[in-house]
């Protein structure tokens, strides 16, 4: 064990851990309450802060930034206020298995209990959403605590943890101890467990592979390639987990979520055996808890053992790294009689996803497939929460790793703070990022940070003036009962350009290709603002259609 001593302050002992870690950036909106840790930060040349317009939006970066790297994000916040406005950045990493650690200010040791200025108990705030939420009361403790959260945040299933410090304890002076930085655990199936899979597998005549986000974080979309093709297993991927397998492959069958198309909901009741990898089967995923059946034996492999069972009982259940799981099971010797079965659901798959441009066709069908023949290959593509997000989730193809970033926990206001985060991992990629008008607005103020900063994203804006999944909602329990889901007029070229980016407007197909290509030639923030029709609420539904259906039921 490498042990290192120095005398310093418990702000400093943070920043310094930061260090160890190889952290490059960290997000934030600056307090009173952690200044100490500024000033630690002003003096150390290899970390950027990232100071943005909102807490929010600093915690929507640092998960997209996360997710991207596969390291903790790190966003700091001054006490009640700060943590109460980044709660929903806590609560998406929380979901989305995303590893952050979150360093918050408190109020003076001697003032907690008293209803201190902005004082909250932070521990028991973010408890229910965070892996690990606890307070520093001791400034000597600070390199074993921030060491832990490192490794808390990145072990097992990531997620975020919470570190409340009092700002009488951040000045304080002290030998600090510094230990050996994480390296990350990456157990292996047993035995007994190889050997019972492969029983399984022997015994099926139509399994199927759901691959999720463990695939990402362990590394693995090779492996995982060469697994299904050894195998010829059909592969589908968890709710917004796209760029864990080529669309573009012959074994590729579909991704699960919302709207879940019925050659996917035929292809899983057909299947006697599935195979779960790195997915924790969500709600959104599984179609409300519904796709999965008694009549399927579930071999389910994760990371962490509480998400074996949590809803569907395994026939194997299996705690184990996605890539130490696929090396062990490369070996095994199957039968593998079901190749004509998956390359028929193959062609079911590329029937749906086939998108035919055609002059009735609305915008947004014509957006995602000038997108498709115009961006990098490994463009890297963020979205907000939104009907909008159909037409790229069911027709965009996503054949490289890293080119997908989007929020498992539907949270509005993510798209672009998380494309700033993931330009920053990623800075000669090219990043577009989708959002309606609601979802934009809700973090529009970071295009600011974009252009403080000079980070070049390229912002999509579908504004249909509604909130319009809430909307479609509403007609499909209250028909023609509108209330609260129109949005009023805004101009987001305008809105653009009053910070110094680079705005446009476009009804058309050919108005958008002018500005799109401009933008992907340039190097600076932009936002196209495209109008889109109310009526056409979703890929394959309209306003109307779903009013009808509602009043017949």
């Amino acid at each position: 064990m490498t042990v290192q001593k120095k005398r310093m302050s418990a702000a400093r002992a943070i920043v310094e851990c930061m260090k160890r870690e190889e952290t490059q950036h960290v997000f934030c909106v600056p307090g009173e309450s952690y200044l100490p840790v500024l000033d630690a930060l002003h003096d150390e040349s290899t970390i950027q802060v990232i100071s943005t317009r909102h807490e929010g939006g600093a915690a929507f970066m640092a998960e997209g930034y996360a997710k991207s790297t596969l390291k903790p994000g790190i966003v700091l916040a001054t006490r009640g206020v700060g943590a109460a406005n980044l709660s929903i950045g806590v609560h998406t990493a929380y979901q989305d298995s995303t590893p952050m650690i979150v360093l918050l200010g408190q109020v003076h040791s001697k003032f907690r209990g008293r209803e201190g200025f902005q004082e909250v108990d932070l521990d028991q705030f973010f408890g229910p959403i965070s892996k690990w939420a606890v307070e520093v009361r001791d400034p000597e403790r600070m390199p074993e605590i921030i060491e832990r959260a490192f490794r808390i945040a990145q072990s097992g299933r990531p997620g975020p943890v919470v570190i409340s410090l009092p700002e009488d304890v951040l000045p304080m002076e002290s030998d600090m101890v510094f230990r050996s930085t994480f390296t990350k655990p990456r157990p292996a199936p047993s035995q007994a467990e190889m050997t019972k899979m492969e029983e399984i597998l022997s015994n099926a005549k139509r399994p199927l592979l759901i691959v999720g986000g463990g695939i990402k974080s362990s590394c693995a979309e090779k492996l995982v390639i060469t697994f299904a093709e050894k195998f010829t297993l059909p592969v589908l991927v968890a709710f917004r987990r796209h760029d864990v397998f080529p669309h573009d492959h012959p074994l590729f069958i579909g991704h699960l979520g919302l709207g879940t198309s019925k050659h996917i909901e035929e292809a899983i009741a057909e299947a006697d055996t599935i195979i779960a990898l790195g997915t924790r089967l969500s709600e959104v995923t599984t179609k409300d808890y519904s796709l999965l059946k008694d009549h399927h034996t579930l071999i389910h492999i994760d990371i962490n053992d509480e998400t074996l069972g949590k809803v569907y009982s395994p026939n194997l259940g299996i705690v184990a790294d996605g890539s130490e799981t696929l090396r062990s099971f490369m070996g095994m010797r199957l039968p593998c009689h079901w190749e004509e079965w998956t390359l028929a659901k193959n062609a079911k798959y590329k029937k749906a996803s086939q998108l035919d441009i055609l002059d009735e066709n609305v915008i947004n069908s014509s957006v995602i497939h000038y997108m498709q023949k115009n961006l990098p290959q490994d463009a890297l593509i963020t979205n907000d929460a939104g009907n909008f997000a159909g037409w790229l989730h069911d027709y965009f193809k996503f054949n490289e790793p890293h080119t997908y970033v989007g929020p498992t926990s539907g949270a509005m206001g993510y798209g672009l703070p998380a494309a700033i985060g993931a330009k920053l991992a990623f800075p000669k990629k090219t990043v577009v990022t989708l959002a309606g008008d609601g979802g934009f607005m809700m973090t529009a103020n970071e295009l600011e940070t974009a252009v403080r900063y000079h980070i070049p994203v390229i912002a999509l804006v579908f504004n249909n003036n509604m909130y319009g999944t809430i909307r479609m909602h509403q007609e499909m329990h209250y028909p023609e009962k509108v209330i609260g889901t129109d949005l009023g007029e805004v101009s987001f070229q305008k809105l653009a350009e009053s910070v110094g980016a680079k705005g446009y407007t476009v009804d058309s197909v050919d108005d958008f290709a002018v500005a799109f290509d401009e933008a992907l030639k340039g190097n600076e923030v932009v936002v196209i603002e495209i109008l889109t029709e109310k009526e056409q609420i979703a890929p394959h539904r309209t306003i109307e259609q779903i009013r009808e259906n509602a009043k017949t039921r």
